[in-house]
């Protein structure tokens, strides 16, 4: 077999687009993130839980935002009610099969959701069939919404109401998207963290 080694330059090439599309991103959401920030740090404060949903990668961004709200993100704080809709493999399942995939959120969302709750709803695509009937779901049972985006937002930036929140990466990359999303979602657990637990 012959000795290869990948070019550094494609390697750089990686932290190159990460950063344009954060600083892309970061021209444009701020507003959007502050007043998500703000919105979550209101609803928890008043008792309410935010339900975290999505598929792949996006399911384990929804289940580490979850874990930072019950376990903590970067400073002591009493937990908070965070839960992520994709871990429980059991209701996953009989959801799936005694009603389809497309509603293996939205069941748990009539279930588990209350209102005054948030959804965090996360899909690159946008259109995503489990995360946009989660969102029905959510509107149904008087939850807002704070949806994570790509690429155009797809059909879920078009579904969302004024009491919603966009959180759109600047970019049409999968993987570009979900970097920025991680940084979405630290900046949201480090804003809940400065809103109700001040230093």
């Amino acid at each position: 077999m012959t000795e290869r080694s990948i070019p550094e330059a494609r390697l750089r090439a990686h932290f190159e687009a990460c950063i344009a599309a954060q600083q892309a991103t970061m021209a444009q959401a701020l507003p959007a993130l502050r007043r998500a920030s703000d919105a979550l740090a209101a609803a928890l404060d008043a008792g309410h839980k935010v339900l975290a949903c999505g598929n792949g990668g996006s399911a384990a961004d929804a289940q580490h935002f979850a874990a930072e709200l019950t376990g903590r993100y970067e400073r002591e704080r009493p937990g908070l009610p965070g839960i992520a809709l994709s871990v429980d493999t059991s209701a996953l399942t009989a959801i799936g099969n005694d009603y389809g995939f497309e509603r293996v959120f939205a069941k748990q969302v009539e279930a588990l959701g209350r209102d005054g709750d948030w959804l965090l709803a996360i899909s690159t695509s946008g259109n995503s069939p489990n995360v946009v009937r989660a969102i029905e779901a959510a509107h149904g049972r008087g939850l807002r919404v704070i949806a994570l985006t790509g690429k155009d937002g797809g059909a879920i930036a078009r579904m969302l109401g004024a009491d919603d929140v966009e959180l759109r990466a600047a970019s049409a990359v999968t993987a570009r998207i979900q970097e920025v999303h991680i940084v979405f979602l630290h900046a949201l657990c480090d804003a809940i963290d400065e809103l109700l637990f001040p230093r």
